[in-house]
């Protein structure tokens, strides 16, 4: 049976054909190329690109030497090769939760100090945000190649919506800091945005594992 990769996400489809869409990244049948010699591909995926041997000099496929890396090159690479977007996302990921549970418990139990840690929560979520987003335009372009499918562009609205969100509820907060009291009018809008907030995450991050997993 013939196998099939999928030169966004490296994704591996056994059958006759490819399929018309990629079950993970999403991308169409034609980023799909036919594995005819799998040995030979296993040992092209582990030539690592950003070894410093091979950042020195670099050729194209007829063997003529182009030009060193930029030193913006060599940062892109690097930012992919060292994980910078996995690490700075598990943040938000781990503190933005917290951050609404705090909300909730500071307007159910009417305590101040959780609605305090909520809001210093809120901040390290907005200073990391800028960084999440930088590296993960890296990686997508030097790694999925840039290529636009539903998958991507969710994740980029998640990331967006997130960022945003998160500043919103910090300087609505610094305005109102009363705002988590049952007797504020703008209690419910506040708990609202919070948990778009909240969604965006959750939502990006099940897309960011489907990449890593392949499933």
């Amino acid at each position: 049976m013939k196998k099939w990769r999928c030169t966004v996400c490296g994704y591996i489809h056994e059958g006759e054909e490819p399929p018309e869409i990629c079950p993970v990244c999403g991308a169409d049948r034609s980023k799909f190329v036919e594995i005819v010699d799998e040995e030979n591909d296993e040992k092209k995926s582990k030539i690592d690109p950003l070894e410093p041997e091979t950042e020195a000099k670099v050729s194209d496929a007829q063997g003529t030497t182009l030009e060193p890396l930029s030193k913006y090159d060599r940062l892109y690479q690097l930012t992919v090769k060292r994980h910078i977007h996995p690490i700075s996302v598990h943040i938000p990921n781990g503190v933005l939760p917290v951050s609404v549970f705090f909300i909730l418990l500071a307007v159910i139990f009417k305590f101040t100090g959780l609605s305090q840690a909520a809001f210093y929560n809120l901040i390290c979520v907005v200073f990391a945000m800028p960084v999440v987003l930088f590296s993960g335009v890296i990686v997508w372009q030097k790694k999925y190649n840039g290529v636009m499918t539903k998958l991507f562009l969710t994740k980029m609205i998640c990331g967006g919506v997130v960022s945003l969100s998160a500043m919103i509820l910090v300087i609505w907060y610094i305005v109102d800091p009363g705002m988590l009291t049952l007797t504020s009018t703008h209690l419910v809008a506040f708990l609202f945005v919070s948990m778009v907030m909240l969604g965006a995450a959750v939502t990006a991050g099940f897309l960011g594992g489907k990449l890593v997993f392949k499933d």
